[in-house]
């Protein structure tokens, strides 16, 4: 379903889900029916091929109902424990406003200005900058944010990344990265799992097989056989990853312009993107969890399989399209953790800060004084005004 607009994505988002969902329970179907191929030839390795793939069909059928269990409840055992399988494996734990006051007062102004439900507040013990979102519903969703990006950025780039953050929640992207990843998961362990008894079981058999030209003639349908499974495996396999890479990268410049939408400053975003690009490796984190982050810097083939557009895409969008202004790639020494207690919101260029205005107007600036006492002008009134009962005569 292609998406021309935000309300489209958002629907092409579920209705992607609901498809991956059901294409899980027919790639399961397709690893069985190969792990029947498989069990077949191991228990008797001189049957023709199309002997094979008769009680392979055969096998299919008695194990359906299990097949079909056994997936819906890696679905159920996902959707309720997916959150704390994430939070082991990246070191997130949950935090509160009297924790992360200046975080979780960033991320709660942003929700009440847009009537967003606030999510948990996560913090990720990382000098890495990076965060990310997660959940698949309401009560679960959750913002993760790593503790380098918090001293890293200041309030304004912080409120960007949330803002960002937010509208994959908002969008549904969540849900469809998290059901991808549990795809990918099951069809990975079960094409393991298959690989490792066959192969331990093929190699205790092969060791008393006979070596007889009949056994020989025998064999060529197990060869057959085992053939068409291991490739039915790589295709499930493969297949579970081209979920996860299909995925549009166009979310990510929508939840840019969605952290636009929501802080009306594109330099913000643009800012806190120079600051995280090349900085956001997470070393214990899975590259399904890489996936969900706000930029992920391992890259594929080419590009060809990078589940992100590059930083500089993203930034050329928001400069073309939002009006922002890009500073260029920062050197590592420009991105230092913010001093302690600095909430200040810098202007990008770096100006001078204007003279403080007064009620009456702006001030001028003092003039410097003179270094030399003598040229110093005689202590009193300014000239021209009447002196005071207590000034020098």
């Amino acid at each position: 379903m292609a998406a021309y607009g935000l309300y489209t994505h958002i629907a092409s988002n579920r209705l992607r889900s609901v498809l991956l969902l059901g294409g899980l329970f027919l790639l399961i179907y397709l690893m069985v029916f190969a792990g029947a191929l498989l069990g077949e030839v191991v228990s008797d390795s001189g049957r023709p091929f199309d002997a094979y793939v008769t009680r392979a069909l055969r096998d299919l059928v008695s194990a359906l109902p299990y097949a079909t269990i056994g997936a819906a409840a890696w679905i159920v055992i996902a959707y309720f424990f997916h959150q704390s399988i994430i939070d082991a494996v990246t070191g997130g734990h949950d935090v509160t406003r009297k924790e992360q006051p200046r975080l979780y007062n960033l991320l709660e102004n942003l929700c009440i200005s847009r009537g967003i439900p606030m999510p948990k507040l996560k913090i990720v013990d990382d000098p890495a900058l990076n965060a990310f979102a997660s959940g698949l519903n309401q009560r679960q969703y959750a913002v993760t944010v790593t503790t380098g990006l918090l001293n890293a950025l200041d309030d304004r780039e912080m409120e960007a990344v949330l803002g960002h953050e937010l509208t994959h929640i908002r969008n549904g992207d969540v849900q469809l990265l998290v059901v991808a990843v549990i795809i990918a998961g099951v069809i990975g362990f079960v094409a393991e799992l298959f690989f490792r008894i066959f192969f331990n079981a093929s190699w205790r058999l092969g060791r008393g097989r006979s070596s007889s030209s009949d056994g020989e003639r025998r064999g060529g349908g197990a060869g057959l056989a085992i053939l068409l499974a291991v490739a039915l495996i790589a295709v499930a396999w493969t297949l579970s990853l081209v979920v996860r890479f299909a995925l549009s990268r166009s979310r990510e410049f929508l939840a840019d312009a969605g952290a636009v939408e929501l802080t009306k400053d594109p330099d913000a975003m643009i800012s806190a993107l120079r600051k995280i690009e090349g900085r956001g490796e997470l070393p214990g984190a899975t590259s399904a969890v890489m996936e969900m982050c706000v930029d992920n810097p391992r890259e594929g083939f080419a590009d060809l399989f990078a589940t992100h557009p590059s930083i500089d895409a993203r930034i050329k969008a928001l400069v073309r399209y939002a009006g922002g202004r890009d500073p260029g790639p920062l050197p590592d020494a420009a991105v230092l953790p913010r001093p302690e207690g600095d909430t200040a919101q810098p202007p990008s260029d770096q100006q001078s800060p204007e003279p403080h205005a007064g009620p009456w107007g702006t001030a001028e600036p003092a003039p410097p004084a003179p270094s030399d006492p003598a040229d110093r002008p005689p202590a009193g009134p300014p000239s021209g005004l009447p002196s005071g009962p207590w000034d020098p005569r």
